[in-house]
């Protein structure tokens, strides 16, 4: 799908075809529209190739045949049901979003595989202020937006988070275990995401990867701070994760030394009727009342209960 759209009038519409200073969005284009960005706005090849690889991290480029200019940002997806490990959760995942300066067609164009929220909230009028012949502010508007994207799912996986540590302390079971990798994964995915989008940033406030304007030095500011902001507490959450996992796995551990315990003492107080009969079961002379089973049973009732409380109580197996 390719839209367009041009501010005209302090207004943003979508236009029918591309123009000078008008705005290109492409979602999950086909063959033919690969073609179409290639020969009819002549777009390097391997931008193409790269806005549309879903493995490519956050980075920027220059070609300096064309002077195009390519910026991609990782945004934050819900994973999808058969990639996440539990459906009852809300796992996140991240996608590229890629940003093409087109300084001789005096174009931006903004190539995604999947629909992006940011983008939809934009092309829908949602946000106030864009102007797409201001192309730099509009990179850094959108690029403040999925900052607050990230912040919104942080958010969202602590308040999952601390509802799962709730029931975990309640059942340990492997239900909410498998939740706590998903946390984990999504954490993780996060942190490496923001930790490019932070480094891209950097390159874009030298002023070297596109043009800044002086009005643009604020927002950009503003979108490093959300953008730190969030590593921040991506890492804070994984370090109190991964806090919580090791006591999880030491309560675990605890409680399977204990049911080890229990079943060695249970092991040894049941080899002392054995061990009795044995001796009744043999041809050994001078044993007491030889005749009957009442003693020897009683005699193991007795030694089995004297042996528990000594194993119970005595330190050996404490």
């Amino acid at each position: 799908m390719i839209e367009f759209f041009k501010t005209k009038v302090n207004a943003t519409h979508s236009i029918s075809a591309p123009e000078p200073g008008c705005w290109v969005n492409v979602v999950d284009p086909t063959d033919e529209e690969r073609d179409w960005l290639i020969e009819e706005l002549g777009i390097v090849p391997e931008f193409v190739r790269s806005a549309l690889d879903d493995e490519e991290r956050s980075h920027t480029d220059f070609d300096d045949d064309t002077y195009q200019t390519l910026i991609i940002i990782d945004c934050p997806f819900i994973e999808s049901l058969d990639e996440a490990e539990d459906a009852s959760i809300t796992q996140y995942d991240t996608h590229p979003l890629s940003f093409l300066f087109l300084p001789r067609q005096d174009m931006i164009v903004t190539i995604s595989l999947l629909e992006n929220e940011t983008i939809e909230n934009f092309t829908a009028g949602r946000i106030r202020g864009i102007n797409t012949n201001q192309r730099t502010r509009l990179l850094l508007q959108i690029m403040a937006h999925i900052a607050l994207r990230y912040l919104s799912c942080l958010r969202n996986l602590e308040r999952q988070f601390v509802a799962n540590e709730k029931r975990l302390r309640e059942t340990l079971n492997n239900t909410e275990l498998m939740r706590m990798l998903g946390f984990e994964k999504s954490l993780i995915y996060f942190s490496t995401s923001l930790k490019n989008i932070e480094a891209t940033l950097t390159k874009i406030s030298s002023g070297r990867v596109v043009k800044l304007y002086e009005d643009d030095d604020d927002l950009l500011d503003d979108v490093l701070i959300e953008i730190r902001q969030a590593i921040e507490m991506c890492t804070i959450e994984r370090q109190i994760l991964s806090s919580s996992m090791d006591t999880f796995g030491s309560i675990i551990s605890n409680g399977l030394n204990s049911t080890m315990r229990l079943l060695t003492i249970i092991t040894l107080v049941l080899a002392i009727p054995t061990i009795v009969f044995s001796f009744y079961g043999m041809n050994v002379s001078e044993l007491p009342l030889p005749d009957t089973w009442l003693f020897p049973a009683s005699l193991s009732l007795v030694m089995c209960i004297l042996a528990a409380l000594f194993l119970f109580k005595g330190r050996m197996f404490k």
